[in-house]
């Protein structure tokens, strides 16, 4: 390990270190680059490749003009781990549904019995916002996610709703969300069984409303997929045709 690599990962334990000790909480203030170089015995250019690795991981965020703070409202986990495993794995589309199914159908029934008012007041808006956006697939996405995440907060266990926010997080970012030819209306409408479930306060029918959606949204996605792959590319359609043309050119 280099010296800068050494120093970079000691920037990152105090951090921690600083957190766990409760002197640095959610939306705190980290001081200024020279102090804080000063106070670890580290160099700037340490203290930087420190603070970017902190920043991957989701514990901090910087703001033009203003500073670099701990982040704050609900937890997210960084993104980076999860989408380089992703990568040198190759997770497949089934893989990811199947870590959905386990995650969002326990957090569903815990939301049910423990959602707070703000947190179905979220679920509300994220609805109401889908019903709102139903000729603009990719916005209607945005707010198909939104209504999870704020789902995965209503359960009350932190660890799950970090999971959840970044895979669906991931799934989006890497496309493997193919919104074309879905029935929006039918999805909200899915969506809407689940937000009256979890305001009903029934884990049952909540578990159920969100296995059965999460269930028809992988057949539908992996019947998309399906047909992509069967369907030929448009050059090898042209060249088909070409090659019936001269056929039929060659045989008159």
């Amino acid at each position: 390990m280099s010296r800068d690599t050494a120093a970079g990962a000691q920037v990152v334990e105090h951090v921690r270190r600083e957190i766990e000790a409760g002197r640095l909480g959610p939306g705190n203030q980290l001081p200024p680059e020279r102090e804080l170089a000063l106070a670890m015995g580290v160099s700037r250019p340490s203290l930087r490749s420190g603070l970017r690795t902190l920043q991957a991981m989701g514990v901090i965020t910087a703001r033009r003009g203003a500073g670099t703070f701990i982040v704050e409202g609900p937890p997210q986990l960084g993104k980076a781990p999860l989408q380089f495993l992703a990568a040198l794995h190759g997770f497949t589309l089934d893989q990811m549904y199947e870590a959905r199914r386990m995650l969002e159908v326990g957090a569903a029934s815990l939301a049910a019995r423990q959602a707070t008012g703000e947190q179905l007041a979220t679920m509300a808006d994220e609805l109401t916002s889908m019903f709102a956006t139903l000729e603009e697939p990719q916005v209607f996405l945005r707010h198909d996610l939104g209504f999870h995440r704020a789902g995965a907060a209503g359960s009350g266990n932190p660890i799950v709703a970090a999971i959840i926010g970044t895979l669906t997080e991931i799934i989006w970012e890497q496309g493997r969300i193919n919104m074309s030819g879905f029935s929006l209306r039918e999805s909200a409408e899915t969506h809407r069984r689940i937000y009256e479930a979890v305001r009903a306060r029934s884990p049952e029918r909540a578990r159920r409303e969100m296995s059965e959606h999460l269930e028809h949204a992988h057949w539908e996605q992996v019947k998309k997929e399906t047909a992509s792959e069967a369907e030929p590319s448009s050059e090898r359609r042209r060249a088909d045709q070409a090659i019936a043309r001269a056929e039929e050119g060659g045989g008159s």
